[in-house]
Formats: C-alpha cells, sequence, structure tokens
C-alpha cells in the first residue's frame, strides 16, 4: 500500500487540487445526506430510489464481498450498502478534511485518502469497486488512467453510476469548466478492458429535464 505523500504526488492534477480545496468542502456540505434523503433525492430526480436501484444491480453480489468506493466524499453510498448487508466496505476520498469526516460517519467502513488515478491498494483487492459521480469530474487525459486504475483494483465488478451521452461532452459545473464531462463510460470500459464484459446497465432519464444518467454494472469474463 502507497503512503499518503506518495498517493498524492503521483495524482496531483489541476482538477484535484481544485477538489481538495473550498471547491470540493462546499460540494461535500451540499450533499451531506441521510440515507432516507438520499433515497427522496433519487425518487424526486429519476423516480426511482437509489436503494431499489442497488438492490437491482447488487442482487447476484454475496453480502461478503470485499467492495471499494473511489470517490466516497462522506459516505452516502457506504451508508446504503451497510444498510443492504454488506460489511466489507471501504472508501477513498482525495479531500483530507472530509476523509476525516468521513471516518467519524462510517465507522464501521474503512475510510482513507486516496486518488482514482493512483488507488492505493494491491491488484484484484476488492471483489467490487465501483463509482457514483466521480468519473465525470476527470480530465479526459485523465480518465484512462483512473478507468485503469479501478479495473487493476477489482477482481470481479466494476459498477458505477455516472452522467450519460452518447459522445464525451464537457459540461460548465458551478460556472467552472474543466470540472465535468458526460459520456458512455460503461462502453469506454468495455472499448478499453476486453475482458470485461456488460452484465446490466439502466439509462436513468431526469423528470424535470433532458438529461440522463447511466448505471452500469460490469464483470471480468470467466
Amino acid at each position: 500500500m502507497l503512503d499518503r505523500s506518495e498517493t498524492r504526488n503521483l495524482s496531483e492534477t489541476k482538477e484535484s487540487k481544485t477538489w481538495r480545496g473550498e471547491f470540493g468542502s462546499q460540494y461535500s456540505e451540499r450533499n451531506l445526506l441521510d440515507a432516507t434523503e438520499l433515497d427522496r433525492m433519487y425518487q424526486g430526480k429519476y423516480g426511482v430510489t437509489r436503494t431499489a436501484l442497488n438492490r437491482q444491480f447488487l442482487a447476484d453480489i454475496p453480502r461478503s464481498a470485499s467492495i471499494l468506493e473511489v470517490g466516497c466524499n462522506l459516505g452516502n453510498q457506504l451508508i446504503l450498502l451497510e444498510q443492504m448487508g454488506f460489511k466489507n466496505l471501504t472508501g477513498i476520498e482525495i479531500h483530507t478534511e472530509i476523509v476525516k469526516e468521513a471516518q467519524s460517519r462510517v465507522p464501521w467502513a474503512r475510510v482513507m485518502e486516496g486518488s482514482a488515478l493512483k488507488i492505493p491498494f494491491r491488484d484484484a483487492s476488492f471483489d467490487l469497486v465501483f463509482t457514483s459521480g466521480l468519473l465525470i469530474h476527470i480530465a479526459l487525459q485523465n480518465l484512462p488512467m483512473a478507468m485503469s486504475e479501478i479495473y487493476r483494483c477489482a477482481k470481479d465488478w466494476i459498477w458505477g453510476l455516472e452522467y450519460y451521452a452518447l459522445e464525451m461532452i464537457e459540461v460548465l459545473y458551478r460556472g467552472h469548466s474543466g470540472l465535468l464531462w458526460k459520456g458512455d463510460y460503461a462502453r469506454l470500459y468495455t472499448e478499453s478492458f476486453p475482458d470485461l464484459e456488460l452484465v446490466s446497465e439502466r439509462r436513468l432519464n431526469y423528470l424535470e429535464n433532458d438529461n440522463t444518467d447511466s448505471m452500469f454494472l460490469l464483470r471480468r469474463k470467466r
């Protein structure tokens, strides 16, 4: 396992500096939700709760599976997984202070500082690795490295929820450029790693506008 200073040196980018600063702190403050609030937000956005989506996509994943969330922030998603019966949970987050808050908020999970560009674990360390709105914030020149790191650490499954578009498109994020993209991330995975197969995908249309997100589950071919 890499120590914190080594991980940071290998993963420092313009975007990571932004997310490690006040901008990242403000993001976390806006998105501090308990399980009920998170499900209510998803219901209002898509017409389906996050809990229902998790049950659909993770029905065949053993509750003993080791799971890593890359970009766990304050641990909202880890809370829902723990409520489903998953106990072997780990998260990495790039913002030092948010890591400390998450450690207090989800003490039953292992949360540590780390970057998607250099995940501080050995190959195939986890049965399942997932992101929820993380890949969309990684610049295109760094995206292959992040996806390779996720692939490297996943023994069996890769699970994601990301903004969807047929082709990669940059979107202004709260008035800033260079911080948000949408695309077909499931397809990028299967094109980049031939031994990955798409197990399931659900396009989630927004109720109040024309945007679409994609939840997908990938598995290494046996």
